[in-house]
Parts: C-alpha cells; sequence; structure tokens
C-alpha cells in the first residue's frame, strides 16, 4: 500500500510543480484524458501532443493524462468502454465475450485481431469512449485546476 500512495504523491507533485498558470496545466490533462479514452492504447500521443500544442495545454499532462489507460488498466477499461458503447447503440452483445475479444486484441496486438473483432464491437469502442471522454474531460480539467490552485494557496502563491 506504501507504494501505491507513493506513486499517487508523484502524480500529485508533477501536477502541482509544472510552473504555469492552473488553466494551462488542467487544460493538458484533460487533452490527455479525452485522447486516452477515446483513442486505442499506443496511438493516443499521435493525438495528444498535438492538441496540447494546438489548444496551448501542457505538454507533460498531456502525456501522462493518456496513461489512464495502460497495461494494467485497459483490461478493466476496454471490455467496459465496448459494453457501455454497445448498449447505447442498442446492440447485444455480453460483457464475457466483449472481454474475451478484447483479450485477443490485446495479446495479438494487431490490426487483423482488431478487425476480427467486428464492427458492432469497433463501433462499441468507440461510442463507448465518447462517453467516457464526455464525462472525464472535464472532471479531469476542473479536479487538476482545482488541485493546483489549493497547492498554491497553501503554500501562498496565489
Amino acid at each position: 500500500m506504501g507504494k501505491i500512495r507513493e506513486k499517487f504523491r508523484e502524480l500529485y507533485n508533477k501536477i502541482v510543480g509544472e510552473q504555469a498558470t492552473p488553466e494551462y496545466i488542467a487544460r493538458g490533462w484533460a487533452i490527455g484524458m479525452f485522447w486516452g479514452c477515446i483513442c486505442p492504447f499506443g496511438f493516443q500521443l499521435l493525438f495528444s501532443i498535438p492538441t496540447s500544442f494546438l489548444l496551448k495545454g501542457s505538454k507533460i499532462g498531456a502525456t501522462l493524462g493518456t496513461l489512464i489507460t495502460n497495461h494494467f488498466t485497459i483490461f478493466l477499461i476496454y471490455p467496459l468502454q465496448c459494453y457501455v458503447g454497445c448498449l447505447l447503440m442498442g446492440k447485444k452483445i455480453s460483457y464475457a465475450a466483449i472481454k474475451t475479444a478484447m483479450s485477443d486484441v490485446i495479446t495479438a496486438q494487431s490490426y487483423d485481431a482488431l478487425m476480427k473483432t467486428g464492427a458492432d464491437l469497433v463501433m462499441g469502442f468507440v461510442v463507448g469512449g465518447t462517453l467516457f471522454a464526455a464525462i472525464m474531460t472535464p472532471l479531469t480539467y476542473f479536479a487538476v485546476k482545482g488541485m493546483v490552485v489549493s497547492y498554491r494557496r497553501k503554500r501562498g502563491q496565489i
């Protein structure tokens, strides 16, 4: 438990320690979260970094924010994202079937494996990811901005 707490403390220090405005920092993290929810693992940085330049957000935040999906969380997030997306589209598919299909994609790490899952599952991923991004992006922005402002207020920097 101590290691996890230490990792969260390191992440917190990276967030609040960046020398920029709270809005700039929060914008970067929100951008990273957005692409972390919508884009498949491995392609997120291709979009988050350029978007952070376009929208003038933290490059560090845009990079680290994508880590919502990582080697440990994708086994939970991706099947859930596909399941929710399929539900929203009115497609009947079991969570277990999605989990198996996504596991095959993650194991094979190929477009061929992804295409074998079927269009409904791919669209479910996109729809579910869009919903997750719509929820998580503003939450991330306001949470990060609040953390930075609170930290700086305590330190007398604001």
